[in-house]
């Protein structure tokens, strides 16, 4: 696996680049007018994203119908030396649809303890937690 990342104005506005030439803009959201996430944000959005993948695909193949999936992470960090890493997360899945609660609630436990690589990597030093919410009930 692999990127590029170019520095794309005379700021701190980067274009990163996978393989299949798909992009993401990362940019310093502290300063006014930023184009692209931070890359602490990208940090979240990476990990509701690859649970999110997990969790659809599991949903899918035991026949639920999912009309909507959205996810919303929030991260806790503390000050190390001069840097703010996350000390936690927590990540909450809203789904609609046809969908059992348990099957939604395993398919989330399944994707944290087993198959999320990124929270898999980022595990020994952050605390992430999740919730379930399907048809607007906590599961």
């Amino acid at each position: 696996m692999k990127i590029i990342l170019n520095r794309i104005n005379d700021d701190f506005l980067f274009e990163c680049t996978n393989a299949h030439g798909n992009s993401i803009l990362l940019d310093n959201t502290s300063q006014p007018g930023s184009k692209g996430v931070s890359p602490m944000e990208s940090v979240l959005m990476a990990v509701a994203g690859c649970s999110g993948i997990d969790i659809v695909s599991i949903l899918k193949k035991q026949r639920q119908e999912i009309l909507s999936f959205k996810a919303e992470a929030e991260g806790e960090r503390i000050s190390v030396d001069d840097a703010k890493p996350f000390k936690s997360m927590m990540v909450t899945f809203f789904l609609e649809g046809n969908i059992d609660p348990k099957k939604a609630l395993k398919a989330c436990e399944l994707s944290f303890e087993k198959y999320c690589s990124v929270s898999k990597t980022l595990e020994p030093n952050v605390e992430i937690n999740h919730q379930v919410f399907v048809n607007g009930d906590k599961v």
